[in-house]
């Protein structure tokens, strides 16, 4: 597997009141009429999130036709698990609808954060959103109480399969506190109401790795197919590659994924939190870069399967 860059698409620029730094976790869609959605998460001058998207021209993937004025969710009211930011993971369209699977950042005193998943649906083609719950739908549970919140979710026969990062406690890295966290599988008859008690996809490979963020599943010829993104002590996040039969039980494939941090720019520090798209035959990859998504995303095209 290979992945040709084609460079920086998209980073704050201080003109819009919700979106003064960071573009991360980019959620792309491919539209109707001949354009690329992306959803992004995006802070304001006071480091709140909200979501919001821009649309790309798909005949020019670096061509942006339109930015939101206004974000398309916001953050919860004081007190509930979204009150300091939205972030999107996936979207899904279910009867017309669509989906949008994010999750809610509450700021903590021993902590600095914490996360899990809520839902949020479209009834106008993913142009405004309502919130599903004021709880997430991920919310704490005795064998998973520190942070449920990335996901990926596919439906399949009747059945919604969905991939998520599940926290296993919190270490301290200096003078910092940093959660750790694995990828869990979950299944859900509605899209909503989901499992508990989830097996663990893969474990880390040595004692250096300690965080899995946000799984990005497709599923080809019978093979479901994992991209995710690797933290560990000795370098800043990297991007990963899983193959499973199953859904269940994965096979770390990391010397294949075919994409690393650029010689500069950018991300010449870091590549995480990728989305993957098809177009026509050809994937295409949407991912941050440095600082988790302060320098934007940017766009790779699979050159090498």
């Amino acid at each position: 597997m290979k992945w040709l860059k084609k460079g920086l698409i998209f980073y704050p620029d201080d003109k819009l009141p919700w979106a003064k730094t960071y573009a991360y976790l980019p959620t792309a869609q491919v539209l109707e009429n001949g354009r690329i959605r992306i959803y992004f998460s995006s802070f304001d001058e006071r480091q709140f999130g909200r979501i919001g998207y821009l649309e790309l021209d798909i005949s020019d993937k670096k061509r942006i036709l339109y930015v939101t004025k206004k974000p398309v969710l916001d953050i919860g009211k004081p007190g509930l698990f979204d009150d300091s930011g939205v972030s999107p993971s996936c979207l899904l369209d279910v009867n017309g609808k669509k989906y949008l699977y994010y999750f809610g950042w509450q700021r903590a005193e021993q902590v600095p954060y914490m996360l899990f998943c809520g839902l949020a649906i479209s009834s106008d083609g993913g142009k405004t959103f309502e919130k599903v719950s004021r709880v997430p739908i991920l919310d704490r549970t005795f064998n998973e109480p520190f942070l449920r919140s990335a996901v990926s979710v596919l439906a399949e026969h009747n059945t919604y399969k969905m991939w998520y990062v599940s926290g296993l406690g919190w270490i301290t890295l200096g003078e910092t506190k940093y959660p750790t966290y694995v990828i869990r599988y979950a299944e859900s008859a509605d899209g909503v109401v989901w499992s508990a008690d989830n097996p663990v996809c893969f474990n880390f490979k040595d004692d250096k790795e300690f965080g899995f963020g946000r799984p990005w599943v497709i599923k080809e010829k019978g093979i479901y197919k994992m991209w995710y993104s690797i933290r560990s002590r000795s370098s800043p996040y990297r991007i990963g590659y899983a193959e499973s039969k199953n859904g269940v039980d994965w096979t770390r494939k990391d010397e294949e994924t075919g994409i690393d941090v650029s010689e500069h720019g950018w991300d010449s520090e870091m590549i995480c939190f990728p989305c993957i798209i098809r177009i026509g035959e050809t994937k295409y990859m949407f991912y941050n870069g440095n600082q988790h998504g302060k320098t934007g995303f940017g766009l790779a095209e699979l050159v090498d399967e």
